[in-house]
């Protein structure tokens, strides 16, 4: 594919959209762990996702074909990204405030930056050591604020969160791997249908009660799976193979500033100052 100037001023566009949207993300997974543990609701989420994808892939694309040689790689970025990245995220809320695991997880391009120096010995530039750098010192910033909490049971919601970072990159670098053999809605797919299927032995032996399932829990589920992970995923994997690597982990720094204001418009959390200028 033949990536113009063109299209990449609008996946820019779409990406900041998108960076915006997946704000409501963390709202919309708090709101279901009331009820829910991790696993169900990413079984849940990418039950949904699955759906939706697989619905674009017919419209678009009905060609289904995978070489064996990949099967590894793409269950390993499920593990890694759907699986590994969403799991420790969510875990990390019963330790954090969203507000602060969203300016954690602004650490992406950072080691982004670092791991295709190391891998690829790609050239850094000014500009993006900047802004590297500047993620960096937000997320000290953001740990010296909150210094007197964190041997008071916090510290293991930022290992959760570093965890998560570390798990984005990875999940980013084997998707990157993977595009040179497969459409954006196939990779996409095939990633969504190997974290499903990875979830399901142990969710189907836990489902909730109907009970407890309520029509505000049910949207924000539609939200989670059809929208965030389904629609979204497929437009982020788009931008990995239009914009790379670490100009698109460069969206994550968009998200705490939604997630922020969502998580006090909706739960009432509240940041300190010098969190704030860390974030920035």
């Amino acid at each position: 594919m033949t990536i113009t100037r063109s299209k990449k001023i609008v996946m820019y566009i779409v990406m900041s959209g998108l960076a915006i949207a997946w704000g409501l993300d963390y709202v919309a997974a708090k709101k279901c762990l009331g009820v829910l543990d991790v696993p169900v609701l990413l079984f849940f989420r990418y039950s949904l996702a699955f759906c939706a994808v697989f619905a674009v892939k017919m419209i678009l694309d009905r060609k289904f074909y995978l070489h064996k040689r990949d099967i590894p790689w793409l269950i390993l970025s499920a593990i890694t990204g759907e699986i590994g990245y969403f799991f420790l995220e969510y875990t990390a809320m019963d330790y954090l405030p969203l507000s602060i695991i969203t300016l954690i997880l602004a650490c992406v391009p950072i080691v982004s930056i670092l791991i295709e120096k190391l891998l690829y010995n790609r050239p850094i530039t000014g500009l993006l050591l900047l802004g590297g750098a500047g993620s960096l010192l937000g997320v000290g910033i953001i740990i010296g604020a909150d210094f007197r909490e964190l041997f008071q049971g916090r510290l293991t919601g930022y290992l959760l969160a570093f965890g998560a970072v570390l798990c984005w990159n990875a999940y980013n670098f084997l998707t990157a791997r993977l595009h040179a053999n497969y459409s954006d809605v196939s990779l996409s797919f095939y990633q969504i249908a190997c974290t499903t299927l990875l979830l399901a032995p142990y969710a189907l032996r836990n489902l909730p009660e109907p009970g407890v399932m309520t029509t505000e829990m049910i949207a924000w589920l539609i939200f989670l799976g059809l929208f965030s992970a389904g629609i979204g995923f497929v437009i982020y994997v788009r931008s990995l193979n239009i914009l790379g690597v670490t100009p698109t982990a460069l969206f994550s720094n968009f998200m705490p500033v939604s997630t922020a204001l969502l998580s006090w418009v909706f739960f009432g959390e509240m940041i300190l100052p010098m969190q704030i200028i860390g974030g920035i």
